[in-house]
């Protein structure tokens, strides 16, 4: 490609690169609802009353006629535009010789606009970690043994399936990418509250622990997958995924069809090489490895908040302060006395002043430079030089009993832990049961099932199919199976009446003992 052509990008630094961008913007607007050439009275007119539905930016302040057939001719010299004459209207030899023009994006302008689309919406993705896209890449790669073993090769499904693999990978890939990079800012805490940070991290951390479970799982089923074909039908494979893309060529010739064999190759060992790593360490155990260490970066944030929330002191905060007061200073002089404040450059003696040493140091005509060894004495406390410190005067505090309180403490917690222990033998009880046959519950017992129950339904996908989790002090384990009915009941509790659809529940210890 010639470097002329890059001169369709010339707007974006010009002068007036917004109204470029106006201009370019209401043609492509226009070409979407299918018009091709526009007169620039009609671009006038699309920029002074846009429609509702355009996605074109719009000028500030709307231009004049002039203005715009200027700014469409420069467009057309850097080749974002074609013009033809405009002889459409003409009545008289007069007009037909007047210089009237269509404008139409070029070829060139019209790649540069879709080019400039699909930054913005790449700047705009957000990021994601899809275990989805695990999902359908481990059904795409359980789709190719069947269709390499068909006879004869079934060439157009084949490169299907593997165009939506290929497709699939790589929206992984990226959106796995660009969530990592945004994550670190997060943590980084650019651009976000601390309230709005707290509020984030919860989500945050179970997001993060289900993709990390998800992908651990979905890696040694891809491997496996990736590891049972063979390279002898991986090579037909993409040969005839090679002949499906150039079959609509003009003169596909065998560099072509290489090429486009050599392509696909490329994509495969990019596959294998995430899944399997092949010499190296694997892309997906990385991508584990760090998800798993943004987990304590995170935690470390918020200690670091918390830190912040409670010490007296930050430094941080106290260098930002300091960067502000030096922004803010009138004039150099100042900027230098806050600087010898700030950072101590000043005789001890001269820090704390008051009217009686002013006196003094105003009729011995002392200055700051003034050396120690000649300077007048400062005067200190005998027990100040002995100790370091002043003993304050008065008779010693007397020392607090707190075993009383201990005592009241402990019993409490023994008294917790006997209603604790009391709620799971009453719902260790039951054995295996309905929903409906599990109240009255105390308020306790509603606790700890509350907990069992938030564990399960944030384990299942789908509401036909039996879960089991475990409480979050790892104690009691729960077995969540639906009903073919599912019937709505109500759980009479101490807290009020539970709705819910009908299960069978199997609450037991998680270690197959008494708790």
């Amino acid at each position: 490609m010639a470097t002329d052509s890059y001169s369709v990008f010339a707007h974006l630094v010009a002068e007036k690169s917004a109204f470029y961008r106006a201009l370019l913007g209401t043609l492509v607007a226009e070409r979407a609802r299918f018009a091709i050439a526009l007169r620039p009275a009609e671009i006038h007119a699309a920029l002074s009353h846009p429609a509702r539905d355009t996605p074109a930016p719009v000028a500030p302040v709307p231009p004049s006629l002039d203005d715009i057939e200027s700014a469409l001719r420069q467009l057309r010299d850097w080749g974002n535009l074609d013009d033809a004459p405009d002889t459409a209207h003409a009545a008289t030899i007069e007009e037909f010789y007047r210089q009237r023009r269509l404008y139409q994006l070029s070829a060139a302008g019209e790649a540069a606009e879709r080019a400039l689309a699909v930054f913005h919406e790449h700047l705009q993705r957000p990021g994601e970690l899809q275990t989805t896209a695990l999902h359908d890449v481990l059904a795409l790669l359980d789709q190719l043994p069947a269709l390499l073993a068909a006879t004869p090769l079934d060439e157009a499904r084949l490169h299907l399936a593997l165009t939506q693999l290929a497709a699939r990978f790589e929206e992984l890939t990226s959106r796995a990418q660009s969530f990592m990079r945004d994550l670190q800012r997060r943590i980084d805490l650019h651009g976000l509250s601390v309230a709005d940070f707290l509020a984030y991290k919860e989500r945050l951390i179970d997001y993060l622990e289900r993709f990390i479970g998800e992908l651990a799982i979905s890696t040694n089923r891809i491997v496996e997958a990736l590891q049972a074909l063979p390279p002898v039908l991986l090579a037909k494979a993409f040969t005839a995924a090679a002949r499906r893309e150039t079959a609509d060529a003009l003169a596909p010739g065998p560099e072509a069809l290489a090429a486009a064999e050599q392509h696909w190759q490329d994509r495969w060992t990019g596959l294998r090489r995430w899944f399997i790593g092949e010499g190296a360490a694997a892309h997906a155990e990385l991508l584990r490895a760090r998800a798993r260490s943004a987990i304590p970066a995170l935690l470390s944030a918020v200690s670091q908040i918390n830190e912040r929330r409670t010490s007296r002191t930050d430094r941080a905060a106290d260098f930002s302060a300091l960067a502000r007061w030096f922004a803010e200073a009138p004039d150099d002089d100042a900027a230098h006395r806050l600087w010898r404040a700030a950072f101590a450059l000043a005789p001890a003696r001269h820090l704390r002043l008051n009217e009686e040493t002013l006196a003094l140091r105003r009729a011995a005509e002392e200055s700051p430079k003034v050396s120690w060894l000649e300077a007048a004495p400062m005067w200190l406390s005998p027990r100040l030089r002995q100790s370091g410190r002043h003993a304050r005067s008065g008779a010693a505090p007397a020392t607090i009993d707190r075993r009383a309180d201990k005592a009241r403490l402990a019993a409490l917690a023994r008294e917790q832990a006997g209603q604790l222990a009391a709620a799971h033998e009453r719902l260790l009880r039951g054995g295996r049961r309905r929903l409906g046959e599990l109240g009255p519950l105390d308020r306790l017992e509603f606790g700890l099932f509350l907990d069992l129950l938030s564990q399960a339904l944030g384990r299942r996908r789908r509401t036909d199919e039996a879960v089991e989790a475990v409480s979050a002090d790892g104690s009691l384990r729960l077995q969540l199976e639906p009903v073919p009915d599912l019937a709505w009941v109500e759980v009479p509790t101490a807290e009020g009446v539970f709705c819910g659809y009908d299960h069978w529940i199997t609450i037991e210890p998680a270690d197959g003992g008494r708790p």
